[in-house]
């Protein structure tokens, strides 16, 4: 059994809403809606992971807030820090390789995309209305 890597995931919000992301093609798990994140690189700090997946997959600069929440990925293999980040004036860019599309959604709104994980609907349904 391969030990579990860490992986961070940015929790955008203007005003009730909060950005989610299509993956992209070069994604893993292509098609599926999250908020954006990825893999903690070796010696980076989480704080230091979700500002450069945020800046790599939206070009947005964002700045981590606090750790709000952590739950496994679907499959086991890694376990999820979720940061509340504040971004900066400025136009989301995605990058295509990564982002299909990006949407400002109500929370609410999570269970009318598809495809998502199941994981992160506790989330959505319990952490987010607390913050």
């Amino acid at each position: 059994m391969s030990p579990v890597r860490d992986a961070v995931v940015a929790v955008i919000r203007r005003e009730e809403r909060v950005l989610m992301v299509r993956r992209g093609p070069d994604a893993p798990m292509a098609g599926c809606w999250a908020p954006p994140g990825g893999r903690i690189e070796p010696g980076e700090t989480q704080e230091e992971a979700v500002s450069r997946e945020v800046r790599e997959e939206l070009g947005l600069e964002v700045r981590p807030v606090e750790k709000v929440w952590e739950c496994p990925t679907h499959d086991g293999g890694y376990l999820l820090h979720w940061w509340l980040a504040e971004a900066s004036a400025g136009e989301i860019r995605p990058d295509p390789a990564e982002v299909s599309e990006a949407r400002w959604i109500l929370p609410e709104e999570f269970d009318d995309l598809e495809p998502t994980f199941e994981a992160h609907r506790p989330f959505f349904e319990e952490i987010l209305p607390t913050l």
